[in-house]
């Protein structure tokens, strides 16, 4: 639910920081625990100019600044905050153990925090995820990055280069720059595409998920990701009752996780491993909500998931089971796309003549990726995905973190 801008997109003469919504933990820094429904400038906690991400989790919000500095407020009772104790700051503070850390990346889970630096260390905070572990892993002791309320490495990637960190609701994932995804935390919902309830350390999703091809980017929802490989093929694992993953699992609803109160094996849910659509190869942007998404595909935005809030824009409410085009979208060519928890947006280019839009010439896959396995179209637009990224280069790219989310 992130975004960072690319070099091409030119920044405006002037900036400021605004914040909008839910307030009661103080996540908006404004210095009070008032809902806002309108933006609301803050004041200069640092010059907005400098701002390279901005990010939200359950009740907290983070900003790292073109210095690599972090400053953090909302809701802390379990330590997300990284200041060391649990109080709720109603206001952007500076993070101070991180001071003269330069940070690359953060991203907000539900009640805890994950952090990328410029080399490539991932630190992890908050004890949010601490007494799950413990009941899951019995006998176990967690690594620190669990029960930390400041900045802790995260141990189990010492021998990797994280290129980017994800944050689900109560899941943490890195990308390195091998093309490897490792997971940790709650698999309640087998978005760890792992056997195991829980997984302390972070464990390596194997090459052959993937179809043995290195992951070049990586989205989180709260409980399902969708992963992006080198030849332009998606795939998608994780929570599947709200058509998250762009397909339907008819025997979802019957599986239960087994042995909740003990860190044994459990049976393998249908939607844990990750699994290609086809009829989002080729995605030039992906964003990831809470539960719903959105991808652009040769200039045609799709979206999918959760819809309960229209945030699909097919003009209901109904859940989306598969990608589909956003047909009032269809005479326009989409560019960037992101999502909110409950929301989504979308920055399209206009046609040069009015004209164009009575007569889209918009040529998009079938919505259908149950049905688009073998399509030949799909083949296609892999073999020919190297030579687009290179024709697309002067658009934005696909955000190496965007989640959401997050």
């Amino acid at each position: 639910m992130e975004r960072e801008p690319s070099a091409s997109e030119a920044a405006p003469a002037a900036a400021a920081l605004f914040a909008w919504g839910a307030n009661s933990y103080g996540q908006l820094g404004l210095g009070h625990k008032e809902d806002v429904l309108l933006p609301q400038q803050l004041n200069d906690f640092c010059k907005p100019r400098s701002i390279r991400r901005i990010t939200g989790g359950g009740g907290h919000s983070a900003v790292v600044t073109d210095g690599g500095d972090l400053f953090v407020c909302g809701l802390n009772k379990d330590g997300q905050l990284g200041l060391g104790h649990t109080e709720e700051i109603p206001y952007f503070t500076p993070c101070k153990s991180l001071f003269g850390c330069p940070i690359q990346q953060v991203a907000c889970g539900w009640d805890f925090t994950i952090m990328l630096t410029a080399s490539g260390i991932v630190f992890q905070w908050g004890t949010g995820l601490a007494s799950c572990g413990r009941r899951l892993c019995p006998g176990q002791t967690l690594p620190l990055f669990f029960t930390a309320k400041e900045p802790s490495r995260v141990t189990g990637l010492e021998n990797s280069k994280a290129m980017c960190v994800l944050a689900g609701s109560d899941h943490s994932a890195s990308l390195t720059d091998a093309g490897e995804v490792y997971v940790w935390g709650s698999n309640k919902h087998g978005q760890l595409a792992a056997e195991a309830a829980f997984l302390p350390v972070p464990q390596k999703i194997e090459a052959h998920c993937f179809q043995n091809e290195k992951v070049t980017a990586i989205w989180s929802g709260w409980t399902h990701l969708v992963a992006q490989t080198e030849t332009g093929k998606m795939f998608t694992w994780g929570r599947a009752d709200y058509g998250q993953l762009g397909r339907k699992l008819e025997s979802y609803e019957g599986w239960k996780l087994e042995k909740q109160d003990s860190f044994l094996p459990c049976s393998r849910p249908p939607n844990s491993m990750p699994s290609s659509l086809h009829c989002l190869t080729g995605a030039t942007e992906v964003s990831c909500g809470s539960e719903h998404n959105l991808a652009v595909i040769g200039g045609v935005c799709y979206s999918w998931g959760w819809n309960e809030h229209g945030m699909c824009g097919d003009g209901t409410e109904a859940n989306v089971w598969a990608p589909k085009p956003v047909q009032a979208l269809l005479s326009l060519s989409g560019l960037l796309v992101g999502c909110g928890a409950g929301h989504s947006l979308a920055l399209c280019q206009l046609p040069a003549h009015p004209a164009l839009v009575q007569d889209p010439k918009v040529t998009y896959l079938s919505p259908d990726a149950t049905k688009d396995t073998e399509s030949q179209e799909a083949m296609d637009k892999e073999r020919n995905w190297k030579e687009r990224q290179s024709e697309t280069s002067t658009q934005s790219q696909s955000d190496w973190s965007r989640n959401g989310g997050l």
